[in-house]
């Protein structure tokens, strides 16, 4: 199976990012996490891209914040899927990282969740992964089936206490 990277522009970023490392361990993706920055780590940000699928990665999530370029420079140098984790700063609330990761120029896409959003990271590159992975399929459609049963559960609990009144 391809491992995912996750690149975080900052140590700073790792209790945010943390939830993503925890989806692609529940579901038995290998991963890497590693600190490089688009602005003071450049060559070895652009290094790690273009090398990234011969080591053996198949989608790269790159966390970071403020002007939060890292995934646009990633992104430009593989062929790879980059999904950009937007990092809530403490200028805009993570608006302009939001913005700059989604507003990439025509030719390079950085897949974007919300602000934060870690969880959201992980799942979607194991459901990238999925496309070439039948058992992360079924893994994934058990996880979306435990989830309605909890709504589903949470619907029957908010009834009961609806007929109470």
């Amino acid at each position: 199976m391809k491992k995912v990277a996750v690149i975080m522009g900052s140590d700073s970023d790792f209790p945010v990012v943390k939830g993503a490392l925890v989806q692609l361990k529940k579901f038995g993706v290998p991963f890497e996490a590693k600190v490089l920055s688009a602005h003071r780590t450049p060559a070895q940000a652009e290094a790690f891209a273009r090398t990234a699928e011969e080591n053996g990665f198949g989608v790269i999530i790159a966390a970071a914040g403020k002007a939060a370029h890292l995934g646009g420079v990633l992104a430009a140098q593989t062929v790879l899927p980059v999904i950009g984790l937007p990092i809530k700063s403490s200028f805009c609330d993570g608006l302009d990282s939001l913005l700059s990761i989604v507003q990439m120029p025509s030719g390079i896409p950085v897949a974007t969740v919300g602000v934060n959003a870690s969880d959201n990271a992980g799942l979607l590159a194991v459901q990238m992964l999925s496309l070439s992975e039948p058992d992360l399929q079924e893994k994934l459609r058990a996880y979306k089936a435990e989830m309605a049963d909890a709504v589903m559960k949470k619907d029957e609990n908010l009834q009961m206490e609806v007929a109470k009144l």
